[in-house]
């Protein structure tokens, strides 16, 4: 949760306006790094050993002289909020001391519940009474009222102001402590409320008399009671309103060092240390004299709920005081947070949602309406589309397109699971849990040869599920676990800035540093999150770009093409890579596939960021008058932990013994063993938890064992080997590179316009089936994997795509366009696949394949 989230939640809500004021801080820190920027820029005339000694520390200067005033606007803020808080709720201990002792020396004579008919006379007469006859009369009142608010004494209702039911001592003085007029009413409720006591038998009354001494906070008479109750209540709001000031405290105390760290990061400067402890800890609420004071008050709360309200049990007076505390905090998050938070999350506007608009949406994009005696029905393209493919299932299971019952009905679901996955119409992973769902209902599967008998439904569902959960499964989750340990240990944003400090000002050497790290960590954590990290880290650097300056698209989109090209780069970077090993008779150790992969995404990178400077020329300024410098970024300065160090020994372990699994798979028998070695090392010893596992990406997972289910029953159906004869014939005649020249452009195609993940389910089969000799299926489905990763020539094609294209500028200006990507997307994809197809064949041909 982000601070400014976490600062909302936390906070008192009547006290929010007192709050430091993080987001507008953030706001001006922001608009400092754009100062700094132009102010450092201002030094270009002059001599380079002049402008060595300069550059930096004046603009450091400018914005600490202006952000230093808005620091203490903001603490002098808060301090007088706290002296003021302070300075009440002190008195208002004093005072209840002082109540406290006045009514230990009254006892029990004010058990006179009859006296109340003086109120009966005018409002003068009872003014003129003694102070202590007055005081009692406003327990009295007071007492009457809160036996109405909580019967059992023991519920609290959160959320009540504490001078709601505040005594005052002061002869004359209005009492705003209930509600009830000091007439008729009261007298009667009273008399209700006695008539309830008297249910208590004389036993009772032996009893306590025997076992406790006869005080006021240990009586069972209604006027004791009635005292406990009022005390009670006043002693619990003073604790919250207490503990609530400590916790004011605490926040803003966080809040200045959350925002003096992001200064820092963001403008270079070193303010934090200085403006922290000689500033911030010497003002009132932060210094150490004024947190003493305040947990010595709470103790003191402590210490009088258990002589007034516990008969001396210290721990249950703690007990019960906290227990009000969290009930007053959970009722404000409940009514004030909570359903904001929950609105924001399910995206819905200001006009919540009924039944009807949850089912039908008027502006839903694709909406239209078909007339039907029953009405105009509506229906959404994606609606349409599971139409379509339910029509097209029902009509190829009817009609025979190749030999054999089993065959005819698996090419039905995979037609079928094509348009669906293709179209969207339902979410990606609900169909790939419908395949083993189709396969075994419509009777698919066969066994082995050379029988090739047809499977009953318990056999098929042994052999289906059996597969689902492959080794290569268990792969993809080590490749999830490890990039979760990365990201929660900050090891990528850590290397990832080292390298990136390095790669100077100039806008080119910028943009190819950015895509090389893009597609490295695309290798690591996934070109799912790896483009996501690097858009986070050029924030600062878009930020103090002149406007309009064509180097903002290009990085943009060279970081979203370069994790494109990552994802072919490992086996653990993109689903299709696990597919195509699954398919693999042998499959490859790393060894190998980095013999091919890494050549062929660094040339691949090389020649997009030539593509990207010749298209964009990001050199130039706007103006086109100066050269365009860009700020560096900043390394972080902290050292690396043992938990890093940990994580960072698991990881290069894991991924050494997965380059020479084939040379151990006499110990470990296949990758997918190796991959539980860093599942059971980070949860294990707690850097991964519960949540962490949770939060994997899982519906790839079952996008991933609905492919290889999906492949498993083309496999045992027959439908592979008519397939593969009747594509054979197709390129009979034709050689091993010819047939390479031709699957290239056709999976260049597909895997443009739908996932790559799925192209990879589609085609990897297809690729294996197209081999004439059976030694050449290995090459073609690892040409396959590598060129399906290539297909980024629409925004829609694979997810850092589809990242990049929603990139914005502090306008809400869409940094690109359509034409962005059909201009150089489309351009570099076919520099890709020209790569594998050459200089990745050749490097398959040297390794054996």
């Amino acid at each position: 949760m982000k601070f400014s989230s976490a600062l909302k939640f936390n906070a008192v809500s009547e006290w929010w306006e007192e709050y430091i004021d993080y987001d507008n801080l953030k706001k001006y820190i922001y608009q400092l790094e754009k100062q700094q920027q132009n102010l450092t820029s201002s030094y270009h005339d002059l001599e380079s050993s002049e402008r060595a000694s300069l550059v930096g520390r004046p603009a450091d200067i400018a914005t600490d002289t202006i952000f230093i005033p808005l620091l203490d606007k903001e603490l002098t803020k808060i301090t007088l909020f706290y002296e003021n808080q302070e300075k009440e709720l002190f008195e208002e201990l004093q005072e209840l001391e002082a109540l406290v002792l006045t009514q230990e020396e009254l006892g029990l004579e004010g058990d006179h519940y009859a006296d109340d008919d003086e109120y009966d006379e005018d409002d003068d007469d009872s003014i003129s009474r003694s102070p202590e006859r007055q005081r009692r009369r406003r327990l009295s009142s007071s007492a009457t009222h809160n036996r109405n608010m909580s019967v059992g004494g023991d519920s609290y209702a959160p959320g009540a102001s504490r001078h709601r039911y505040s005594i005052s001592s002061s002869e004359g003085e209005d009492v705003p402590t209930s509600p009830v007029s000091p007439h008729g009413t009261m007298r009667r409720l009273a008399n209700t409320f006695s008539r309830m006591r008297d249910s208590v038998t004389m036993k009772d009354s032996v009893t306590s008399s025997v076992l406790f001494p006869d005080t006021i906070w240990t009586a069972r008479t209604n006027y004791a009671y009635d005292t406990r109750l009022l005390f009670k209540r006043r002693i619990t709001n003073l604790f919250i309103s207490f503990t609530s000031l400590r916790s004011y405290v605490e926040v803003n105390y966080s809040g200045f060092r959350k925002i003096l760290k992001k200064y820092d990061k963001v403008t270079y400067s070193e303010l934090k240390d200085h403006y922290i402890h000689d500033i911030v800890e010497q003002s009132a609420p932060f210094r150490n004299d004024a947190k003493d004071r305040l947990n010595h008050a709470v103790d003191q709360l402590v210490d009088i709920y258990t002589k007034c309200v516990s008969r001396g049990n210290r721990s249950m007076a703690k007990q019960q005081l906290k227990l009000h505390q969290r009930e007053k905090i959970a009722w404000e998050r409940d009514t004030v947070w909570r359903q904001m938070i929950g609105r924001e999350r399910r995206g819905e506007g200001g006009v919540p949602n009924t039944l009807g608009a949850s089912l039908v949406r008027e502006s839903e994009p694709g909406m239209f309406a078909i007339p039907s005696p029953f009405g105009r029905i509506p229906f959404t393209r994606k609606a349409l589309y599971l139409i379509i493919a339910l029509v097209v299932f029902v009509v190829l299971l009817n009609v025979k397109i190749v030999d054999g019952g089993e065959a005819n009905r698996c090419l039905a679901i995979l037609v079928f699971s094509t348009l669906l996955w293709a179209s969207e119409a339902i979410p990606l992973f609900v169909t790939s849990i419908l395949v083993p769902l189709l396969l075994v209902f419509l009777q698919v599967i066969r066994g082995p040869e050379p029988q090739n008998e047809h499977l009953s439904a318990p056999d098929a569902t042994k052999l289906i599920f059996s597969s689902m959960f492959s080794p290569t499964i268990m792969l993809l989750i080590g490749g999830f676990t490890i990039s979760s340990a990365l990201s929660k240990t900050s090891i990528d944003r850590i290397l990832i800035t080292r390298v990136l400090s390095m790669a100077g000002t100039r806008p080119s050497m910028v943009l190819l540093a950015f895509m090389g790290v893009s597609c490295f960590a695309s290798m690591w954590i996934s070109n799912v999150a790896a483009p996501t990290l690097c858009f986070t880290l050029i924030r600062p650097i878009l930020r103090t770009l002149p406007p309009h300056t064509s180097f903002a698209p290009a990085l943009i989109l060279g970081i979203a093409l370069a994790a494109n090209i990552g994802g072919q780069s490992s086996p653990i970077s993109s689903p299709q890579n696990l597919i195509a090993i699954q398919h693999m008779d042998v499959p490859l150790d790393w060894g190998k596939w980095f013999a091919v992969a890494l050549p062929v995404s660094a040339i691949s990178i090389l020649l997009i960021w030539a593509l990207l400077l010749a298209s964009y020329r990001p050199a130039r300024s706007p103006d086109g008058e100066s050269a365009l410098e860009i700020r560096p970024i900043r390394p972080t300065r902290e050292p690396f932990t043992l938990e890093q160090y940990w994580v960072s020994f698991v990881c290069l372990v894991t991924i050494g013994l997965w380059c020479v699994a084939h040379s151990i798979e006499d110990y470990v028998g296949d990758m997918g063993v190796i991959a539980i070695i860093p599942i059971i090392a980070f949860f294990s010893t707690g850097i991964l938890k519960k949540d962490d596992f949770e939060q994997f990406a899982w519906t790839i997972v079952f996008l991933a064992m609905g492919g290889i289910a999906l492949g498993k029953g083309v496999t045992s159906s027959g439908l592979l080997d008519i397939l593969g004869d009747l594509i054979r014939k197709l390129v009979e005649g034709f050689s091993l590179y010819a047939i390479v020249l031709i699957l290239s452009p056709i999976v260049l195609v597909v895997s443009t316009f739908i996932s790559h993940t799925i192209a990879s389910v589609l085609l990897v089969p297809i690729a294996k089936a197209v081999a004439v000799n059976p030694g050449d299926q290995n090459l073609l489905i690892f040409v396959t994997a590598l060129i399906c990763s290539t297909g980024m020539g629409m925004p829609v094609s694979g997810f850092p795509n589809q990242t990049a294209a929603t990139q914005e500028d502090d306008l809400g200006k869409l940094y690109l366009s359509n034409v962005d990507f059909l201009k150089n997307g489309i351009p570099a994809s076919v520099i890709a696949t020209l790569v594998v197809s050459t200089v990745g064949y050749l490097l398959m041909r040297a390794i054996g394949l």
